[in-house]
Order: C-alpha cells, then sequence, then structure tokens
C-alpha cells in the first residue's frame, strides 16, 4: 500500500490500520524483552538473617541481579551465574551457615578465664562436627550437642562424655544404617573418651536413628555387610570355576553362611600321671648321710703292753689310724656306731599350659546351592536343543564345586546342585534418562523455547494479523478508488450536460452500490463533508 493509497482511505479504516501496526510492534518488542530475560536459579536457601544480609551486599558490589522467591526463603539469580556467584562467595566466608568452628581460637582475648577458653573449644569442635556431617549428600543441615564433664582425680567420679545430633534431612531422602553408624563413628572418634553407646542421632521429625544396641538377626551393620560380602566371594569363586564348562551365564550359585561372631578366650592347665622314674625329668636331688660313734668295745690282749703311755709325735704329726677307722676305712662297720643316710629327689611336674582364642567371623556352616542351565547341542542340520547333563558330568561339577567352597562335612556343610533349563531371557529396554530429568538439556531447552516462541510470535502477527489487514486495506482502497473515479466521471458527464451512456453508467454506479454499499456511503459521505473544488461544478 502506497502513502496515497492509505492517505485515501477512511478515518476509521486509518484508525484500525494503525491500531493493529501499533499492537504488533508492542507485542514484538514485548516478546524481545521477555526472550532476553534470564532464568533464575536458586542461589542459596534457608539462610539465617545475617547470611542473608551479607549475601545482597556482596551480590550489590558485583553488581549480579537478584530475586527472592515467594516465601522469601531463597535468592535467586541468574541461571547462567550461579556457580561463578558461589565460588566468589565461597571466597569470602559466604554463607557462614550460623556455624562457629575452630576460627573463634583466632580471636581469643587476653585475660579469658579456663571456664571461657573450655567453652569457646567446645563450641568450635560443635560447629566443626556440624559442618562435616553437613557435608553429606542427604543431609541439609545438622547440630551437635556434646556434654564434656570436668575431668576428676578420682576414679570413682569419673563420667563419661556424651553426645546428641539433630539432623535436618532433604525432602524425601533418608539415611541407610551405615550412613547413621558412619556419623555415630566421627562423633565418637572426635571426643576422647567418647563411647558408641553414648552418641544419639534424631533427625528433624524426632526419630531416634541411632537405636543403641539394635540389630538385625543379632548382628550389627558392620557384621552384616561381612557376611554378605562373605557370601558374594564363594558365589564369584563358583560361578568363575564353572563358567569354562557349562558356558558364561549358564550357571547360577546362591550362597548361606553362619558365621560365628562371638568372642570365646580359653585357658587351659593340664597334667598328666607321673611318669616312671626313669623317664623323669630330674629337677633338684639332695643325700645326707651322717654316722656316731657308739660305746667302745673290750679289744686287744691284756698285759703289759696295752697300759703303756702313749709314743711320742713324730714328723709327719699323724697318728696311726685306729683297728676300728682301718676296719671303717674299708668298709666295714663298727661295732657300735650309729649310721644316717638321706636323699631327696625333686622331679619337674608334667604340665600344660594352652591359651585358646577364637577368631572373630569364623565360618561354621555353609549352605550352597546351584542351578546348572541344559546343555545346548548342535546337530547337522543347524538345529540347537537343550539336553540333561549326564551324571558323569554332574558329579564332575558337584566335585569342583565342593572344592571351590571348601566343603567340610564335619562342620555340617550341605550342596545341592540341579540341572534343569533355564527360562528364556525377556527382552527389556534399557533404562534410559529421561530427557525431561537432565537439568542440562532442560536450561537449554528453555533458553531456546524462548526465542522459537518469539519467532513463532512474530511471524504469526506478521502472516496472521497484520499482512491479511493490510491487503484487506489495499483490495478495500482500490474497489473505492475506482468507484470514486467512476462517481466522479458520471458527475462530471452529468453536469457537463453529456448524455450519450448516461443510462450505462447509472446501472454500472447501481451495480458498485449493490456489491459495497459500505463503501459508496463512505464516498458520499466524504463528498458531503467535503467541499468539491469550483473548477468541477459549473
Amino acid at each position: 500500500m502506497t502513502v496515497q493509497g492509505f492517505m485515501a482511505l477512511p478515518a476509521q479504516q486509518k484508525l484500525a490500520a494503525g491500531t493493529v501496526l501499533a499492537l504488533a510492534i508492542a507485542l514484538i518488542v514485548g516478546g524481545w524483552l521477555w526472550a532476553r530475560t534470564p532464568t533464575y536459579a536458586v542461589l542459596f536457601s534457608n539462610l539465617s538473617e545475617r547470611d542473608g544480609g551479607n549475601i545482597i551486599t556482596a551480590l550489590q558490589q558485583m553488581n549480579v541481579p537478584y530475586r527472592f522467591n515467594e516465601s522469601g526463603g531463597a535468592i535467586l539469580v541468574p541461571q547462567t551465574q550461579v556457580h561463578d556467584v558461589r565460588l566468589k562467595l565461597a571466597s569470602q566466608g559466604l554463607p557462614k551457615g550460623g556455624l562457629v568452628g575452630f576460627e573463634i581460637m583466632e580471636t581469643q582475648k587476653l585475660g579469658l578465664s579456663q571456664f571461657i577458653e573450655q567453652i569457646n573449644y567446645q563450641r568450635a569442635l560443635e560447629g566443626e562436627l556440624a559442618r562435616s556431617i553437613q557435608s553429606l549428600a542427604a543431609v541439609q543441615g545438622a547440630r551437635v550437642h556434646l556434654a564434656i564433664p570436668k575431668q576428676s582425680g578420682f576414679l570413682r567420679d569419673e563420667q563419661k562424655p556424651s553426645a546428641s545430633v539433630v539432623l535436618n534431612l532433604h525432602p524425601g531422602r533418608t539415611l541407610e544404617p551405615g550412613q547413621v553408624a558412619g556419623i555415630t563413628h566421627l562423633v565418637a572418634s572426635s571426643v576422647p573418651h567418647l563411647s558408641l553407646t553414648n552418641v544419639s542421632v534424631i533427625d528433624q521429625n524426632g526419630n531416634l536413628l541411632s537405636s543403641v544396641g539394635e540389630k538385625k538377626n543379632g548382628l550389627d551393620p558392620s557384621q552384616l555387610k561381612y557376611v554378605e560380602e562373605l557370601e558374594a566371594s564363594y558365589v564369584r569363586r563358583i560361578e568363575a570355576i564353572l563358567a569354562p564348562i557349562v558356558g558364561p551365564g549358564n550357571a547360577r550359585a546362591q550362597v548361606t553362611a553362619e558365621v560365628d561372631f562371638s568372642h570365646i578366650e580359653q585357658m587351659a592347665e593340664t597334667y598328666r600321671p607321673n611318669p616312671a622314674p626313669a623317664e623323669a625329668a630330674v629337677r633338684s636331688q639332695q643325700i645326707s648321710e651322717s654316722s656316731a660313734p657308739g660305746p667302745a668295745a673290750a679289744a686287744g690282749v691284756p698285759g703289759a703292753l696295752s697300759n703303756q703311755p702313749p709314743v711320742p709325735a713324730t714328723a709327719p704329726l699323724t697318728t696311726p689310724p685306729a683297728a676300728g677307722a682301718e676296719a671303717a676305712a674299708h668298709g666295714g662297720a663298727i661295732a657300735g656306731a650309729n649310721v644316717r643316710k638321706d636323699a631327696t629327689i625333686n622331679y619337674e611336674l608334667d604340665k600344660t599350659i594352652r591359651h585358646t582364642r577364637q577368631g572373630v567371623g569364623a565360618v561354621k556352616r555353609l549352605s550352597v546351592a546351584v542351578v546348572v542351565n541344559h546343555k545346548r547341542e548342535v546337530d547337522a542340520a543347524g538345529k540347537a536343543t537343550l539336553k540333561p547333563l549326564g551324571a558323569k558330568e554332574l558329579q564332575q561339577i558337584t566335585d569342583l564345586v565342593k572344592e571351590a567352597m571348601g566343603y567340610n562335612k564335619e562342620r555340617g556343610d550341605s550342596l545341592n546342585v540341579a540341572n534343569t533349563p533355564f527360562a528364556a531371557p525377556e527382552q527389556q529396554a534399557v533404562a534410559q534418562t529421561p530427557l525431561w530429568k537432565n537439568p542440562a538439556l532442560i536450561a537449554t531447552g528453555i533458553e531456546v523455547g524462548k526465542y522459537v516462541l518469539f519467532a513463532g510470535l512474530a511471524a504469526y502477527l506478521f502472516f496472521g494479523v497484520i499482512r491479511p489487514t493490510i491487503r484487506r486495506l489495499m483490495q478495500r482502497a482500490a474497489e473505492a478508488a475506482r468507484l470514486q473515479q467512476s462517481v466522479e466521471a458520471t458527475a462530471l458527464t452529468y453536469a457537463q450536460g453529456g448524455f450519450v451512456g448516461y443510462d450505462a453508467k447509472v446501472d454500472a454506479a447501481r451495480q458498485i452500490a449493490r456489491q459495497d454499499p459500505k463503501a459508496v456511503a463512505n464516498i458520499i459521505k466524504e463528498w458531503v463533508g467535503t467541499p468539491q473544488p469550483a473548477n468541477k461544478v459549473q
């Protein structure tokens, strides 16, 4: 449409065309601004008022736009800047989380009492433990309370420390017993003389997670894990030794192990009957022998010689032995002498001391079940059939399984090997992560969708609104111009007195008026409201 054609349109059509054009421009500009608006994502949530104020101040200094969610519990920033802003805030130590760690020890003042120093140390330890627990994926927040009694010099008055942990879990998340045990060990290992039984863990709903002494089937989580790993190792060994014979996937094994976790210490002291003296070991021997002379008996030939005095001593000073002494020296017994002989022999005691300590986790009994698939045979025609194993093959498999599991009849082990055809596996679709669950793809789709929607809106406005409106206006303008020219020519002919073909032109004007009465009426209105040039009216 030309400018002259547009100016020739009636005032109402000009207003309608201007309104449509302004609306289209407004929609295009609004869609472009909406497409350029960044998507906001959560920077931090559940912040304390102090941390929230510090983060807002830091964002203003970095010129990063931010918003609050409807509840006011989270701070939103453009999605493309979330990670960058988090790293920058982390370099400034934000958010602090309302927990005080060992950094409190860096601002110690002079003149603090020992009690205040102990309180600050306890606060720092509680804060550090809470931070460590909050690093778990399922934990949103944590608080640790320590009860550390004052040390006493008297053992009877000594009290053990205790601890309580309050966890705030993410919505829909739970903790496994092993994770609760890990938190309990973490706290108990960080406080001196704190035992596991004195640590309590509860969640935000008040549920006790660390039940002291609670066991499953009489075993704690660590013992259950050991039994599962032990059974899995037996299964792997059995399936690995059967795979070369029956083929991969043609043998399945299950093992049930009874494990003894009791602590047994035994000490035995055994004495055997006394052995023969010749075989016994002599520890010590003592012999005592004594003799005492009795009253002397009359001896010798009576006479003058026996009554003579002793002979004077000569060198060497020796006295000839008496007859009784010579007799004793030759082993003879002196008549009237007392002789005593004592002998004491100490033998080593035959004693055996045995100290026995049974290992924890000893296998008491194994129950093994093995299922073997039928063997696959192909005939000359290439047709495959499944046939059961023979007795010899089945016995060979049984012997191999016994060796692999360490079969012990005295221990009460049991083994059952079955040969049966396996069911055909069902075709299952590979589990894939849906596209709508991929965060990166979702963000990209949102950004692309904005521009696609803006392009679609612009195309609709141009092809569905603006272009058809312009076409209609152009058609009406052309029809109005032709009608006006025809009517003006008829009026000029009538005014000049030319009646040649007048009836034909009147019929043409009537025909135009019947086809588009609104256009004729608008033209007549313009004629009535617009003064005609003087040269056209004679």
